[in-house]
């Protein structure tokens, strides 16, 4: 039977694949790029950025000579900006550790900073046919539903995932057939059975609801921060850069002081990460910043939290003063 859905499944694959940049090249650097792009990043919002990437930096020696803060520049959007660091050290690591040239084994691709075993594996067997699996989100519950075990750990999972594509005749084909699975037909929000290629070969087919399944609940942590905005017509806003460790680690803020207790007034935004949850309240100044800071007139060398683009976007004149900033979404 496994055979069979293997075939059923790349015939589909064959057929209703996305077409995709990163899908049209065997080359690990854009595939390396693309694959961190995509971690908790919807498609449509990396295609912009990931083309913009590349004429930025159009090798690994371009990236690893970049400054940081060009990096996160161009980072800016995909939130998440660990990863933009990562893949920066990385660039760094490939240069002096293996002249410049991405590694094609296995346990060298995972020994460069921000790339797990998942990842490793999606780059070992799309650039060097290695039959090394995925296990992504979209893997994951593709493999729980097929089986009926919903509750299985990744230890169990990437044995399946494994004894999966050892049945795939091409790994690379396998590993996005899975994906791509996953992210249309079999996904969480969407349980489409009767289109499945695999249906058939599934356990789980016709029986998964997608507003039953079980998600994790995470407790979200209130801060309330103070924004000071210090702005000028002729100078611009006085911005500093963010500790290297943190939430909104290395990017540029206002200066910003943490509030021992909610403002009596109304947040002037309400930015949400992962585990936390930002009242920010602007205030505006006149006078000459004390805090340690630049001036900046246009942000198009500086990476600013997505936060801080909304929050200033609701400030009057700001977009007179830094036509950069967008409206508010």
């Amino acid at each position: 039977m496994s055979s069979v859905r293997c075939e059923a499944l790349l015939a589909w694959y064959g057929e209703h694949a996305r077409s995709l940049p990163w899908r049209d090249t065997t080359e690990p650097y854009p595939i390396w790029i693309s694959e961190i792009m995509l971690q908790q990043t919807q498609v449509k919002t990396v295609l912009p950025r990931y083309a913009a990437w590349f004429a930025r930096f159009p090798n690994i020696a371009a990236l690893a000579e970049a400054d940081l803060d060009d990096v996160l520049k161009a980072w800016e959007g995909l939130g998440y900006y660990r990863r933009a660091r990562f893949i920066h050290r990385a660039a760094q690591d490939i240069i002096e550790q293996h002249g410049g040239i991405f590694p094609d084994q296995f346990d060298e691709i995972m020994a460069l900073p921000g790339i797990g075993r998942s990842t490793a594996g999606a780059i070992s067997s799309f650039c060097f046919a290695a039959n090394t699996p995925v296990l992504d989100g979209n893997v994951k519950r593709v493999l729980k539903r097929w089986h009926a075990k919903p509750e299985s750990n990744d230890k169990t999972l990437w044995i399946l995932a494994q004894q999966a594509i050892d049945d795939a005749a091409n790994p690379a084909t396998w590993n996005q057939a899975m994906m791509e699975l996953g992210a249309t037909r079999c996904s969480a929000k969407v349980v489409d059975c009767p289109s499945c290629p695999v249906g058939s070969y599934c356990e789980s087919a016709f029986q998964v609801e997608p507003t039953k399944e079980l998600r994790k609940t995470v407790p979200v942590l209130d801060l309330h921060w103070q924004v000071d905005l210090y702005l000028d017509a002729q100078k611009g806003i006085w911005l500093k850069q963010r500790p290297a460790s943190g939430i909104w680690a290395s990017l540029w803020t206002p200066p910003i002081s943490e509030l021992p207790q909610p403002s009596k007034r109304r947040p002037d935004h309400i930015h949400l990460l992962t585990h936390r949850r930002l009242h920010l309240y602007a205030n505006r100044f006149t006078d000459a910043p004390m805090d340690e800071g630049i001036w900046v007139s246009s942000l198009d060398k500086h990476a600013l939290p997505t936060g801080i683009h909304r929050l200033l976007a609701t400030i009057d004149g700001i977009s007179q003063l830094l036509p950069s900033i967008p409206p508010v979404e």
